[in-house]
């Protein structure tokens, strides 16, 4: 191999085909699964918790580690794509925003906590796509803690709690608050990026015509 292909081969994006990617469409694949298992213990919609629900608990663990799997392999084996950086977050609102309606349905967490947490995540996504020819908006710190919080939260309401100890319906309940605290702060903080990076681009584009 001449240095031209090598440095051709080194320089060459990754497919689609490569484990990271493949994680992330299992955890998409996941989800119709994961809402079932809530269905099939839930006759009447009255969660019996029984063992379909602990599937939907293993489900629901499973596609969140496999979240974290396939970004720790991406970066460590240099195989982020176009793909990844679409999907994976697709996935991961598609696994969060099932449990959560699902968890309403079932009248085991308040709907205005699923309208609140729905309506930030996507319509900082539709925000994302409406600066992004201006720049992008980085994930903060507090958009991770945000994540982390909330998954914390819906896997303890996924758990029978009240078979397994009462006082822990407390404890979900206090993180879910905090969750949903969270969840607006860092949804104001992303629109006032927002905000700052549409009006640098718009100067910056003033700029250059008077130039």
């Amino acid at each position: 191999m001449t240095s031209t292909e090598a440095t051709a081969a080194g320089s060459s994006s990754p497919g689609i085909w490569n484990l990271p990617n493949i994680l992330t469409m299992l955890r998409i694949a996941l989800v119709p699964f994961f809402v079932w298992f809530l269905l099939a213990d839930a006759p009447g919609l009255t969660s019996e918790s029984g063992l379909w629900r602990w599937a939907a608990v293993v489900a629901f663990a499973v596609a969140i580690y496999t979240d974290k799997l396939d970004g720790d392999i991406a970066r460590s084996r240099g195989l982020v794509t176009n793909f990844g950086k679409i999907a994976d977050p697709i996935a991961d609102k598609l696994l969060i925003g099932s449990a959560l309606v699902m968890l309403s349905i079932l009248n085991e967490l308040p709907w205005w906590v699923t309208i609140v947490i729905l309506v930030r995540e996507w319509g900082i996504t539709a925000l994302r796509f409406f600066v992004i020819r201006y720049g992008v908006i980085p994930a903060s710190r507090g958009g991770k803690l945000k994540t982390v919080v909330q998954t914390a939260a819906i896997f303890l309401y996924l758990l029978p709690l009240g078979a397994l100890a009462p006082w822990l319906v407390w404890v979900a309940f206090a993180v879910l608050m905090v969750a949903v605290l969270i969840t607006v702060w860092t949804g104001v903080e992303y629109v006032i990026e927002a905000l700052r990076i549409r009006s640098q681009g718009k100067q910056s584009g003033k700029t250059t015509a008077g130039n």
